[in-house]
């Protein structure tokens, strides 16, 4: 018998009963580490005083790296060398104060055997909810069943119940009683009949989603699988980041810069410096207003009816942020581009861009614009992070005011003054090292239909719900972006019937999408024919909350 040399079995340490593992993940980029790093300490501080509390001990699954400078996990393989030496069966808690990539813990938590519970403090800063959200999407994304937790100081009621019950049962589960399927909910006749034309004509006349690349900052709940995406009637069109870079450097100077003045007569204001390193200069515009040019000419190219351009990875080390672009085709009154053939590339119609290839975000811009363009409502979408959220200081508005807040691709439609209330401002060194500007504003008072499409197991499901973007006064507004980031858009969203936490525990995803109707009513109208629309595309849909009166569905 030929004897081989077989590897040898790592044994993984025994926790005991009354230990509970830590794990942070980080973002990839080391200045993002270092600098968060802080706010991650004082957050695994307050939760070993809360296990200890509990009569257990927190123990961390990965040391501080003194070269590196903080105790985040920062890639892929270090996430499964980290899980390699853990004790398969142990609970662990996935500690957040920041944003994280996914990809870094999420391989070693599916093949995790203990309890799993995923922990955010609640603070916009950098921040840890974004980075558990998305998380909690990858987990569902993939059936891994998981706890999710948050808290402001990690000793309210709610954080120390979830926490206890978790150590005791290994799992807890939040109630949601304000989502309802749609087979529950009345559906206008119209409504429904819009809805199921407009899902027959896609699927005969199929469209396409351009991908320049996939798998942005390792959120593997933004990708749906073709054989999941593809019955709806889309199809990707995988197109290269590195095509896009070309294609920018192929645009002229010239138009670059009439794009620009076309912008500036709207009234868009450029807050230009001359230091690259620190401030938004003409140069980084100019290059920006390049690559809109090129997306523009690349989606005629190859008949796409949406985009998403990664970004974060790749293209960061070529171009300025792609953000100013993004928020430019989101908008139906844009800088016209013109196409090989001279024809003004969708002449008064935006051009969809799901932020960050968030293709989830992206299927249901599709359905939203089609839907809003035949209600005669407007077409322009965006999707924010579901950045933070707190009380109004200025006692404004009695509701609870979330903070939706995306890194620049907001269409200056959404804002107060339009182009007018628009500006750009230099993408904070930390995340974006060749800068470029942002496209940033108040969003304006009015209604909105809010939505995510996500998977899971082997299904696409859909949230859909209605919101009231309310005014807050100059001080306040200021003082929320001054806790988040205040280079970016900002709205302010009251959710109509959905509590904090109820949204929290039912939310698969780090991003939300918003768009305007015209009026609280319409708004209703134009959710229950995107929500039928999405039903016989074969997306199963759940309506969240109540209407903004307070009555229910």
């Amino acid at each position: 018998m030929a004897a081989y040399a077989l590897p040898v079995t790592v044994k993984t340490p025994k926790l005991r009963k009354n230990q509970v593992y830590l794990v942070a993940s980080g973002d990839l980029r080391l200045s993002a580490n270092q600098q968060c790093w802080p706010e991650q300490q004082k957050m695994e501080e307050a939760l070993k005083r809360a296990l200890a509390e509990q009569g257990y001990e927190l123990v961390r699954a990965h040391g501080f790296k003194a070269d590196a400078q903080h105790g985040f996990i920062a890639s892929q393989k270090e996430g499964l060398d980290v899980f390699a030496k853990m004790d398969p069966k142990a609970p662990v808690i996935v500690a957040e104060a920041v944003w994280q990539y996914s990809h870094h813990v999420l391989p070693g938590l599916l093949g995790h055997q203990g309890p799993i519970m995923t922990c955010a403090n609640w603070s916009g800063t950098w921040p840890g909810l974004v980075g558990m959200l998305n998380l909690n999407g990858c987990l569902t994304k993939f059936a891994k069943k998981y706890t999710t937790v948050w808290s402001e100081d990690f000793t309210d009621a709610f954080f120390t119940d979830t926490l206890r019950k978790w150590l005791k049962t290994g799992h807890v589960k939040h109630p949601t009683p304000q989502a309802v399927p749609l087979s529950k909910v009345k559906v206008g006749g119209a409504e429904k009949k819009l809805g199921t034309v407009l899902a027959a004509q896609l699927k005969a006349n199929r469209a396409i989603m351009g991908i320049f690349d996939e798998g942005c900052m390792g959120m593997a709940n933004a990708i749906i699988p073709d054989e999941l995406i593809q019955p709806t009637g889309v199809f990707k069109e995988r197109l290269s980041q590195s095509a896009l870079y070309y294609a920018t450097t192929q645009v002229s100077d010239e138009e670059a810069l009439v794009c620009r003045k076309w912008m500036e007569d709207r009234g868009m204001k450029f807050v230009v410096g001359s230091n690259e390193e620190t401030e938004l200069t003409d140069k980084q515009i100019l290059t920006q207003c390049k690559m809109y040019i090129a997306t523009c000419r690349m989606a005629d190219e190859f008949g796409c009816d949406l985009v998403g351009i990664q970004y974060q990875q790749g293209l960061k080390d070529l171009l300025p942020a792609s953000d100013l672009v993004e928020g430019m085709l989101n908008n139906a009154d844009r800088p016209p581009v013109k196409n090989a053939q001279g024809n003004v590339i969708r002449d008064g119609d935006p051009i969809p861009h799901f932020n960050e290839v968030d293709e989830c975000i992206g299927l249901d811009q599709l359905m939203t614009v089609r839907v809003h363009k035949a209600m005669g409502q407007p077409m322009e979408s965006t999707l924010h992070d579901v950045r933070w959220g707190d009380e109004d200081k200025s006692g404004t508005v009695s509701e609870y005011v979330w903070v939706f807040l995306i890194s620049g691709s907001a269409p200056p439609a959404h804002f107060v003054g339009g182009w007018k209330g628009a500006s750009s401002e230099r993408q904070p060194k930390m995340y974006f090292r060749l800068g470029g500007g942002t496209l940033k504003g108040v969003s304006k008072p009015g209604e909105i239909v809010w939505s995510r499409v996500y998977v899971e197991g082997p299904k696409l499901k859909m949230d859909v719900g209605r919101a009231g973007v309310v005014e807050l006064p100059e001080a306040e507004t200021n003082r929320r972006w001054q806790a988040t980031t205040p280079q970016w858009p900002i709205m302010h969203a009251v959710l109509y019937g959905v509590s904090r936490d109820q949204f929290m525990a039912k939310h698969k995803a780090n991003h939300i999408l918003v768009a305007y109707a015209k009026s609280a009513e319409e708004a209703d109208k134009a959710m229950l024919a995107k929500a039928a629309m999405a039903a016989a595309l074969g997306i199963e849909v759940n309506v969240c909350g109540t209407r903004k009166s307070g009555k229910g569905w």
